[in-house]
């Protein structure tokens, strides 16, 4: 799936839904790696890859629709979450997934109140269950875009809230 496809279905979503948004952001730039199939550099076959983000509302109270694609294949491997985390590692927020998403690649799930600002520098990551933190995440700020990077800003997979349970 090409990265306009993913901000068309991010920005679909978000007039469905009612939500107000803001520019969805890039999540590449002219002559930067982007997150797309073929780019052996930037793919992991074990981990969830963060592949586009839109951001909607306000400073210090964002939701953020992130689109994940995984390597599901039940409640045995899934991407179990997806979090927001400064470049020091400290968790700024968390969406716990609480089942599979095998017939449902890529997919995208919101969450908030994310409390950060326009031009704070973030990543955004996630996580599967028994591979922890392999795949590739996003790095930027709401107000200049993302940016895909590889490796993980903290394993933080002790850290709550965490899934309880994989209900399929």
């Amino acid at each position: 799936m090409g990265i306009l496809t993913v901000i068309l279905l991010a920005s679909a979503w978000a007039a469905c839904s009612g939500a107000s948004t803001v520019a969805p952001t890039a999540i590449s730039t002219p002559g930067a790696p982007t997150a797309t199939a073929g780019n052996a550099a930037l793919e992991s076959d074990a981990g969830a890859e963060v592949i586009g983000i839109s951001v909607s509302g306000d400073p210090g109270s964002y939701t953020f629709s992130v689109t994940v694609e995984s390597p599901d294949t039940g409640c045995g491997q899934y991407a179990d979450w997806w979090e927001v985390v400064s470049p020091e590692g400290k968790l700024i927020y968390r969406r716990v997934l609480l089942h599979s998403h095998v017939d449902e690649q890529p997919f995208t799930r919101s969450g908030g109140p994310v409390d950060v600002q326009p031009g704070e520098t973030i990543v955004v990551q996630a996580h599967m269950n028994g591979a922890g933190y392999v795949g590739v995440m996003l790095r930027g700020s709401v107000a200049g875009g993302f940016n895909p990077a590889v490796g993980n800003a903290a394993a933080m997979e002790n850290k709550g809230p965490l899934p309880s349970n994989c209900a399929f």
